[in-house]
């Protein structure tokens, strides 16, 4: 009802709270996690320490991510309860089922209603080992297998294919999940993490939390690129057909999978790390024309960097995955995988200093008006 009120659709550029997790400078295309550079840490760190990293805010030495890695590695388990969970819904989408599960997770765990840090805490580093178990246990029941044990000698990612696969990864594979989950691993107030800090400000669990963040990555508009990138690449078919592809997307004004986001204007800074992973695990698996199909996107769409247009981290995740064998379906929930230690710390950092997030609406409806009673309306 006010005209010098101005509104800020999607809350764009709107800064509701202080953070000290990740720095993104979407100018100059530069991701920081506590201050360390993206680069720095896919290139030398393992997803283990960069979980330690974003929950206690510093690298942890050689004992303290010993003693990490144990608690990780203990919380492998599931109440059976869950596979039962898992079974009952077993055709369903599996980022529902995932979902179904974690919320299944708050009523079978004792602790899960601790609202404390400690409590936070415990409950989250024990989801940010169980959500891949539940990820690998329905894959397996929907195609009419038993799941897989975990494999409490292998690190997170390696253990994460394993679990899938049954069979054990290659080192430069199993480096190359663990690279996407710390690409993956924190960024920002994006949908599902501002969620997850909507429903901590209500004084929720940590479980409920988790519940929210993943309805919220469920949707394509937050979650979906990885996905539609293989789409893209199967419609292309072969590299020869990449620039022609794309020439015909922008005559039509539509958009390239894969190119452009939310904050960055300058190259996604998570891409590169990815790009040289993809060529060497399809040379592997014997399939090189998936990438040959990417790079020729990539030089097609040189021309339109300049307004912005440039590649992000999803481009090469997808192609990631399909060479594994992984079903497009998954595509989502491995990208919860890799964010599970983001949106604890953002539930951390929300529940320290705690208020209720309420935002307002403008009111552009009638004005006030009369009552009628229904016996003279017309």
């Amino acid at each position: 009802m006010s005209d010098d009120v101005k509104i800020n659709r999607g809350l764009k550029g709107i800064y509701f709270e202080r953070s000290g997790v990740s720095h993104i400078d979407g100018a100059k295309g530069e991701l920081l996690y506590r201050g360390y550079t993206i680069h720095d840490l896919a290139e030398q760190a393992s997803f283990e320490e960069v979980c330690y990293l974003l929950i206690h805010g510093e690298l942890p030495t050689e004992a303290e991510l010993a003693a990490f890695d144990a608690d990780l590695k203990a919380a492998r388990d599931l109440p059976a309860g869950i596979y039962d969970v898992i079974r009952s819904c077993k055709t369903g989408h599996p980022m529902d089922v995932l979902r179904t599960a974690v919320s299944a997770l708050a009523a079978l765990e004792t602790g899960s209603a601790e609202k404390g840090e400690a409590g936070f805490l415990t409950n989250g580093i024990r989801l940010i080992s169980q959500v891949p178990m539940i990820i690998a246990a329905h894959e397996a029941i929907r195609n009419g297998r038993d799941p897989v044990a975990a494999d409490k000698t292998l690190g997170h990612a390696a253990n994460w294919l394993w679990m899938l696969k049954g069979e054990k990864p290659s080192d430069d594979a199993a480096r190359l999940a663990d690279v996407d989950f710390i690409l993956h691993a924190e960024h920002g107030a994006n949908a599902s993490s501002f969620a997850a800090r909507v429903t901590v400000g209500t004084e929720a669990n940590l479980h409920g939390a988790m519940v929210t963040a993943l309805s919220t990555l469920a949707g394509p508009a937050h979650g979906g690129a990885a996905e539609d990138v293989m789409k893209m690449v199967r419609e292309i078919g072969t590299p020869d057909k990449a620039a022609d592809y794309v020439k015909a997307k922008r005559k039509n004004r539509e958009a390239v999978t894969g190119f452009g986001h939310r904050v960055y204007r300058a190259e996604d800074p998570r891409a590169r790390h990815m790009r040289e992973g993809v060529k060497k695990l399809g040379d592997e698996m014997g399939a090189p024309e998936f990438y040959q199909i990417l790079e020729g996107v990539v030089e097609a769409m040189k021309p339109y960097a300049r307004h912005g247009l440039n590649v992000n981290v999803d481009f090469y995740a997808g192609v990631m995955y399909q060479l594994h064998g992984i079903p497009m379906d998954l595509y989502v929930p491995i990208f919860a995988i890799g964010r599970m230690p983001g949106w604890l710390v953002q539930c951390l950092e929300q529940q320290r200093s705690n208020i209720l997030i309420r935002p307002l609406t403008l009111y552009n409806g009638p004005e006030a008006r009369s009552f009628v009673t229904l016996k003279d309306r017309t």
